[in-house]
């Protein structure tokens, strides 16, 4: 009986990986089936099959890539079922399910509070519900003062119930790294255009995007211990790596985009600023527009396309990569290059282990963002850098398009849908059914040989 433990341990990873998929499944399908509706149209007609299926999967994966204006294509109804699943899909169905457990006061399984901690990155079940309950009280305190803020600077406009509306939709979506936006009724798919100069609208939104892609772990270290000295490893990587990459965005951006007739070059100089800034910020897999992406020069796109790539960090509503998964990639480049085999960061070393999985991941994504813009080239009418623009878009859940979106045919599209649900469920299965179950020993080894490499 003892030689059967390590395949019960298996298939119960497995299947904790399982339950991930299933669910966000369900809840793209049930999302696509409420949108299909007739009410859930703004001219009361069934919008089909695909545009609620592709909408549904992005909008539960928190990319933000639409084959329909939001405002334009969906009733008040539909945008709301919009907005419920980018609240689910941004702070995980986990956080969902343990709302619900604490509204009816019922038990929490191991097996269930497995798979809450991770999804919020948790090392430990120790106090996982009231830590979980209070992540959902920060998240929606957030967002409550984003949206009130947001609030007020539409009232300026608009009547205060569409201000309210507005608020809310838009302070929910930057913080659950979504960029659904509802301002369709200036110009549709315009995205932030309109509202590319205004500080208000988006330092707002650039400060809720940030939270949120920040991850829930890293808010409760820095609230529950103010002296950076005593953060964690994670906590610092995540905190410096995240400021070097807004900086870094809005910097290059500037010397790309400044002289830009198309992008920079109409606004003062305090406008180029916010708008590169807001630019960086909004590859962190937030999706909103303040520039036009098709209309970037190429170096634009191609630092747009590796921003993009990295994402958020992980435990957090952002998609991609992840900034922490990045360093260790870099920091493993830098030591083999010094000649070095171990990885370290403030005097800690870096294990093999972690160091292999970042390279899989990696190399994952990589291969599959160009595979998806080869397979778009090959089905539809788009170009090859417009065509990875879309696909790193949507496998790393950021939601930016270079106007492809529109030209995709059904396959292509299809794609893409897949594309959008691995980025924000495959990579977390992956991690945690493969990298985090303990690995099996190997019972032989054949012997060395010797390569040339490079």
């Amino acid at each position: 009986m003892k030689g059967i433990k390590p395949a019960k341990r298996q298939r119960r990873a497995v299947s904790i990986g399982r339950i991930m998929s299933l669910v966000f499944l369900g809840l793209i399908l049930l999302g696509a089936l409420l949108l299909s509706l007739p009410v859930s149209s703004r001219d009361g007609h069934s919008a089909g099959v695909m545009i609620p299926l592709f909408t549904a999967t992005s909008a539960t994966c928190v990319t933000g890539l639409t084959l329909a204006d939001t405002w334009t294509q969906w009733s008040p109804f539909g945008q709301v079922i919009i907005l419920l699943m980018i609240e689910i899909g941004g702070l995980g169905f986990m956080s969902a399910a343990s709302m619900a457990y604490f509204l009816f006061r019922k038990k929490i399984s191991l097996q269930s509070q497995l798979v809450m901690a991770e999804a919020i990155g948790a090392s430990s079940l120790s106090g996982l519900i009231a830590h979980q309950k209070h992540l959902l009280i920060r998240a929606f305190v957030i967002e409550g003062i984003g949206a009130v803020i947001l609030t007020m600077r539409f009232s300026l406009e608009y009547p205060l119930g569409q201000a309210a509306a507005l608020g809310v939709f838009h302070a929910v979506s930057a913080f659950c790294n979504a960029g659904f936006d509802i301002l369709g009724f200036h110009t549709p798919g315009a995205s932030l255009l309109h509202y590319q100069t205004d500080p208000v609208v988006l330092l707002t939104l650039s400060a809720l995007v940030i939270l949120g892609g920040l991850g829930f772990l890293v808010w409760d270290e820095v609230l529950r211990e103010r002296r950076p000295s005593r953060w964690s490893v994670y906590t610092r990587l995540v905190l410096i790596t995240t400021s070097v990459l807004l900086l870094g965005g809005t910097v290059l951006f500037c010397l790309l985009e400044w002289k830009n007739p198309s992008t920079l070059a109409p606004l003062s100089v305090p406008q180029k600023l916010l708008a590169a800034f807001f630019q960086s910020v909004t590859l962190r897999t937030a999706g909103f527009a303040a520039l036009d992406q098709g209309l970037l020069t190429p170096a634009g796109k191609a630092v747009s396309i590796f921003l993009m790539l990295i994402g958020g960090c992980s435990g957090s509503t952002a998609g991609g990569l992840k900034t922490v998964t990045f360093v260790v990639l870099f920091l493993f480049l830098w030591n083999r290059i010094r000649g070095r085999y171990t990885v370290s960061v403030f005097h800690r070393t870096i294990s093999n282990d972690h160091v292999m999985n970042a390279i899989m991941i990696f190399i994952i994504m990589v291969t599959l963002s160009f595979a998806g813009a080869a397979f778009i080239c090959a089905t539809s009418p788009v170009g090859l850098a417009d065509s990875l623009y879309e696909t790193v878009s949507a496998i790393g859940t950021v939601g930016l398009t270079a106007g492809a979106t529109s030209r995709l045919r059904t396959p292509a599209q299809l794609m893409i849908i897949v594309f959008m649900y691995f980025g924000r469920v495959g990579v977390l299965t992956i991690s945690f059914g493969f990298l985090k179950k303990k690995p099996a020993g190997e019972n032989f080894r054949y012997a060395n040989t010797d390569l040339l490499i490079g």
